[in-house]
């Protein structure tokens, strides 16, 4: 098993976080669930993400009075980390929150008021399989014009203090990095996605993010996902607009996984080497059984937002549309309703500890919830002022 159970997703972009803004305008719509793609420009999702928004709950301010401990109403979640430890990292537009008791308490540790990043959003964080305590997230700008210090940050103490990796600007003609994942060759390997380069656009870093290069030319024109199969070095899968793709040689070839239609956009998730993989997207939720060789659709009933696998039971998983949470026990076959949170849902992140335990991010305010065992109740994390 691995050390941390990420959701890969759970590393959302600014690009990811505005599809699931336009999302929770469809609530009122009848039918399957609709998602939207992952294609469009990042200064449209900057914009749509920032105040001066025609969103009411954005349009207010990160000045205006805090209504919990995570901000004011204008703040939301981006990326999410759950660690065995019971160490929770979450990535806001206004702040990086650190507990180190489970959400009983809570210390903003960047992105602050006189701290690193100040003037940047976080997202997408990310853990080193072979070492918890490496971690790594991406800045983006809150408010134009552009601030200093855009770019992947490392931290070496599992999110306690951070330094600055490397710089949008080095890697990027239009200074953005839209993704960073962990790889598993070593504690050192991480991987980025800059679209700015095309299809050289996935690149890999050996030495802890302080210099990239290319890994290959990649079969589709984005990318929306990626995962490090859990068990190898060199074996990978990415999800587009247009299917998914698999690399045994850490993306210098690709080979196009068949089974999968249309566009992948949740995180591809997995609970170790040789478990299934799952995967959401257009048609509805796939599964694989051979190491991400083929996938099969399991259901296409609905299209999920968020998508996570328990990593004590490989056949429960959790997942959310724009109003409801659902379980299923059986490899995302059948799902059952999972009691209502009011508010607009997030993300969620399968607790490592406990199968029957989910974790949920909900947006303006940004707060935090916990299923309990008995899957009968919603448990407030959200600091309060």
């Amino acid at each position: 098993m691995q050390d941390i159970f990420r959701h890969r997703h759970l590393q959302y972009s600014p690009v990811q976080h505005h599809r699931e803004a336009r999302d929770q305008k469809c609530k009122a719509r009848k039918g399957r669930p609709v998602l939207f793609t992952l294609i469009g420009t990042l200064l449209l999702v900057l914009a749509a993400c920032s105040p001066g928004s025609n969103d009411p709950n954005v349009n207010a301010t990160p000045t205006q009075p805090a209504v919990n401990g995570f901000g004011t109403n204008a703040n939301h979640p981006h990326s999410l980390l759950i660690f065995p430890d019971k160490t929770v990292l979450l990535a806001t537009h206004y702040g990086l929150f650190r507990s180190a008791d489970d959400g009983s308490s809570w210390k903003e540790v960047a992105a602050g008021s006189g701290q690193l990043m100040e003037g940047l959003m976080t997202d997408s964080l990310t853990s080193s399989p072979l070492n918890p305590k490496r971690v790594y997230v991406l800045t983006y700008p809150t408010l134009n014009p552009r601030p200093q210090g855009l770019g992947l940050y490392r931290s070496d103490d599992q999110g306690q203090t951070w330094k600055l990796a490397i710089n949008a600007s080095d890697l990027s003609s239009d200074s953005t990095i839209y993704h960073a994942w962990a790889g598993n060759e070593t504690a050192d390997q991480v991987y980025v996605y800059v679209s700015s380069k095309g299809a050289q656009g996935l690149l890999v870093s050996m030495d802890g993010g302080q210099h990239f290069s290319a890994t290959g030319t990649l079969p589709f024109g984005r990318i929306t996902t990626l995962l490090a199969l859990p068990g190898t070095k060199h074996d990978l899968l990415i999800g587009s607009n247009e299917g998914m793709a698999r690399s045994s040689d850490g993306g210098k070839t690709w080979q196009k996984v068949s089974g999968v239609n249309g566009a992948v956009y949740s995180p591809i998730v997995t609970t170790g080497a040789g478990k299934p993989i799952y995967v959401t997207g257009d048609a509805g939720v796939y599964a694989s059984s051979d190491n991400g060789k083929s996938f099969t659709l399991v259901t296409s009933q609905a299209a999920f937002g968020s998508l996570t696998v328990s990593p004590l039971n490989p056949q429960m998983l959790y997942a959310k549309t724009a109003r409801e949470t659902y379980q299923s026990s059986d490899g995302g076959r059948t799902w059952k309703t999972l009691p209502q949170v009011k508010g607009n849902l997030f993300e969620l992140v399968a607790d490592p500890n406990n199968a029957g335990q989910v974790y949920l991010s909900m947006s303006y305010p940004t707060e935090l919830y916990r299923l309990d065992g008995s899957g009968k109740t919603w448990q407030s994390l959200t600091p309060k002022v």
